[in-house]
Formats: C-alpha cells, sequence, structure tokens
C-alpha cells in the first residue's frame, strides 16, 4: 500500500481514503494574472504523478484544481494592461489549460473559479460570524485565530506575542506572520467604480484569497476529504486559514492528508516572479528543449527536495529520455521480428519483468519517489539489452511494462515511437542511396544525400550498428 508524507503529522503514513475505491484530491490551482511558470509546474506535475499513481493502484480519482481569478494580483495587472477583470483572467487562464495540455497533464474533473462561487462564500462567513469566529471591522470581515485553538498545527507556527484582533488585511501571498487574517475584503474605490464588487449585509466586498480555497474544495469533495496538495510555500498561511476557516464552519477536520512539493530553485535561487529570475513554459520549449525533457527533468527530482533547474541539468534529462526512446524504439524493431526465443531467454525476461515491477512499485508506494522509479526502469533497459535472443514475444511483454510505467510517469513514450517509426518510403529510398554512397566511399555526395534528407523533417546518426534516423 502506498505511504505519503503527511505534513500534518510530519511522517510517512500509509494512505487509505476515506470511500474505499475513491479519492479526492484538491491542488491549489494558479492565480490567472499572467503566465504560470515552470516552478508552479513542479506543483501540478507532482500532483499529476500522484493522481495518475492513484490509478494506476485501481483507485477512481475525483481532482479538482481552483482557478484565482481575484484578488490584488489580477485587480492591479488588469488595471496595467487596460482590461476588465474577466477579459485578463479569462485570456490566462486559457493559457494555462494549454500548457497542461502541453505537458501532458491529466485534466482535473473541475476548475472552479473564485468569482463563480461568491454567494457561498457570503454563507460561510456568515454562519462563522454567528459562530464567533468572524468578526466585522471598517466593511471587512475578518477571522479571530485566537479563537481557534488548533490554529498553528499544519505549520508549527509559533503565536507567542501575537496581539489579539491584530488584523492581516492583505491579499499577497509573501505575507508569513501571523495574525486574524482576511475573509472578506473591502473593495475599493476604484474598484467598486470597475464593478469588481459583490453585494453582502456587510456592504461591497470581494474574498480574501484563503476563504476561495476553503469555501471550493468543500462543495466538490465533501466537508472532509482525502488529499490536499500545494507548495511548501503554501503551508503557512494559506494552508493553515484554510484549515481554521473550514473546520471552524463545519466543526470537522477538513483534509486527512496534505502533501507538499518543495520549491524549484533556478541556478541556485529560488525562482519568483517578484525576483524577475523565472522561465515560463513557452520561454523553455522557444530554448528547444521538449516537453517530454521538461516533465522528465521536474520528475527526477524527488518531490520533497529542492529541484535545482540549469540549461546543463535540462540537456542530462534530454539525454536521459533518448536512452529511454532508443531502447523503445528498438523493442519496436524487434516486436516485428519472427522466430521463438529459447526457454533459458524466456525465464530470464520473466524474472526481470517481476523484480522491475517490483522495484518500480516499491519506490511509487514509498512516498511518490520517482528517482528510484525511473532507476527501476533504467536497471530494467540495461537487464533487457543484455539479452541477445531478442524476438517479437520478449519485445512485446517489455513494451507492455514500459506503457505501464509511462501510465504513471506521463512521458507518451510509446505514443511518439509509433508515430516515430512511421518514416516515409521516399526517406527510406534516399537512406538507402546514402548507404551505397558511403560504401563506395564517396563522401561528398553521402552528406549532401544527408542535408536533403534533413530537408524532409528527419536526421541521420552514423552509429557502428548501422545509420539511425530521427525526426527532428
Amino acid at each position: 500500500m502506498p505511504k505519503f508524507y503527511n505534513t500534518l503529522t510530519r511522517k510517512k503514513e500509509v494512505f487509505k481514503p476515506l470511500k474505499k475505491g475513491n479519492v479526492g484530491i484538491y491542488t491549489c490551482g494558479p492565480t490567472v494574472y499572467d503566465f504560470a511558470h515552470i516552478g508552479n509546474f513542479r506543483s501540478y506535475i507532482f500532483a499529476d504523478i500522484l493522481k495518475r499513481y492513484l490509478e494506476y493502484k485501481g483507485y477512481e480519482v475525483k481532482h479538482i484544481m481552483n482557478i484565482t481569478d481575484i484578488d490584488d494580483k489580477t485587480i492591479k495587472r488588469s488595471k496595467v494592461e487596460k482590461k476588465n477583470l474577466k477579459e485578463l483572467t479569462e485570456k490566462y487562464t486559457k493559457e494555462f489549460l494549454q500548457d497542461l495540455k502541453t505537458l501532458n497533464i491529466k485534466k482535473a474533473d473541475f476548475y472552479p473559479k473564485a468569482t463563480e462561487h461568491m454567494k457561498e462564500m457570503a454563507r460561510a462567513v456568515e454562519v462563522l460570524e454567528k459562530k464567533g469566529y468572524a468578526y466585522e471591522k471598517l466593511g471587512s470581515v475578518y477571522f479571530d485565530i485566537s479563537k481557534f485553538k488548533n490554529y498553528g498545527n499544519l505549520s508549527k507556527v509559533d503565536l507567542k506575542g501575537v496581539k489579539p484582533g491584530a488584523r492581516v488585511d492583505l491579499d499577497e501571498y509573501e505575507k508569513d506572520e501571523p495574525g486574524d487574517f482576511t475573509l472578506l475584503k473591502r473593495s475599493t474605490l476604484d474598484e467598486l467604480k470597475r464593478g469588481i464588487f459583490y453585494q453582502t449585509k456587510w456592504g461591497k466586498v470581494r474574498p480574501g484569497w484563503h476563504l476561495e480555497c476553503s469555501i471550493m474544495s468543500m462543495k466538490y469533495l465533501g466537508e472532509t476529504f482525502d488529499i490536499h496538495t500545494g507548495g511548501i510555500d503554501l503551508i503557512f498561511p494559506h494552508h493553515e486559514n484554510e484549515i481554521a476557516q473550514s473546520q471552524a464552519l463545519t466543526g470537522k477536520k477538513f483534509v486527512n492528508f496534505w502533501l507538499h512539493n518543495e520549491h524549484l530553485f533556478i541556478n541556485g535561487k529560488k525562482m519568483s516572479k517578484s525576483l524577475g529570475n523565472y522561465y515560463t513554459l513557452r520561454d523553455l520549449i522557444k530554448k528547444g528543449f521538449s516537453w517530454q525533457t521538461i516533465r522528465y527533468f521536474l520528475i527526477s527530482t524527488y518531490y520533497r527536495q529542492r529541484a535545482n533547474l540549469t540549461f546543463k541539468k535540462l540537456e542530462v534529462a534530454e539525454k536521459s529520455l533518448e536512452r529511454i526512446n532508443d531502447f523503445v524504439e528498438k523493442l519496436y524493431r524487434f516486436s516485428n521480428s519472427k522466430g521463438q526465443s529459447p526457454a533459458k531467454s524466456e525465464k530470464q525476461l520473466l524474472r526481470i519483468l517481476k523484480e522491475t515491477n517490483r522495484d518500480f512499485e516499491m519506490a511509487m508506494d514509498d512516498d511518490l519517489n520517482t528517482p528510484k522509479a525511473l532507476a527501476a526502469f533504467f536497471d530494467f533497459i540495461k537487464k533487457i539489452n543484455k539479452i541477445t535472443e531478442m524476438n517479437a514475444k520478449i519485445a512485446e511483454q517489455c513494451l507492455n511494462l514500459a506503457a505501464k510505467f509511462d501510465s504513471v510517469l506521463g512521458l507518451k513514450l510509446l505514443e511518439r515511437k509509433r508515430k516515430k517509426n512511421k518514416i516515409p518510403k521516399e526517406v527510406l529510398l534516399l537512406i538507402k542511396q546514402r548507404e551505397k554512397l558511403r560504401q563506395k566511399k564517396q563522401w561528398r555526395l553521402a552528406d549532401e544525400m544527408r542535408k536533403k534528407i534533413k530537408q524532409t523533417g528527419f536526421w541521420i546518426e552514423d552509429t557502428e550498428e548501422g545509420p539511425k534516423i530521427k525526426r527532428i
């Protein structure tokens, strides 16, 4: 059974869902005021690996990812770009969903937007006020953390010295001091002029950042659900505040497992839009790195360890991915071969398949340790390459196992090779003609033929085993 490191308890725990065979997951999604940077996608790919592995284990997963389309950042950016708030956020929501598709991140079941759940938020705050957890001050409504006795359990934040009634009236996410937090924020004069408000008994307001996630997660997953994911920077104050307002509202435990991924650094420094040292997915693709390389890089480091992005490391990831691709290509070649393999080879293969499957699942069961799972995959490649009597039956079984692993890794390894193997007849003819020229040592003509082949979208690599063709 899988074990996950639960931030709430600070230890690995055997995962047991609330409802047998079903898992509810909530992932903190993007604030859609700009393109998401590659550090954000480490969180989303981690959640994708979690979802894929639970499905691999036979669970039915319901996954929710919110869209924050109203907050300080979206309002400020829409004003700078001279667009209404909805126009701006719809633009970047569309771009975000396209980036998810590019990285082969499975679609969530729902992408609820904050602006579409204002009624539910206002009702929840009325309940919190009646229960004594919320109070109004100058048109804004705050949550009184002194009334919630378990505040700080997730983050282990020290509340000594916090003055009762000290309020934090900012939506900005970088804040790290404890204090009463905003549930509903009074709309400014400028926001009122632009129609950015919701009418409530307290006046014209907009939601606080923390309230959005509590209301939307519980609406789609229930008052208590299985797993909440996000980056380590969200533990405090965001997730701490989610727990406080949710459990104060329902009187029930909010989430059973809290899973957080570490930061992605760039050249040894924390990646941040505020620092300006970040890349978007599109930036890296423009620099020549494929989405598979970027995804491989992001899963090659254990999610609870800091990852450091450099172009050199992306190039290493590219080479590792190419090793897997070459192996899959070799299996496809042999899958069309004829002949029976010796009993000794089949017995050896069955042992390798069993050991590899065990090692892969042990790694993933141990808190989604993708580096160890990838190591098991590469060990499998090494062992299979040593089998001399390779034939169609062996190749097919190896491809089946590779496909099984790829359902978790999400690299589209086999789909990519199927497309790649469809080399047009005219290109194959050019390759054959070039080989004849090489045999006659007519190197200049052979080089010209290579250029012709390149113009068709393929590249020839000469190896000791003969020419290898790759789609550019």
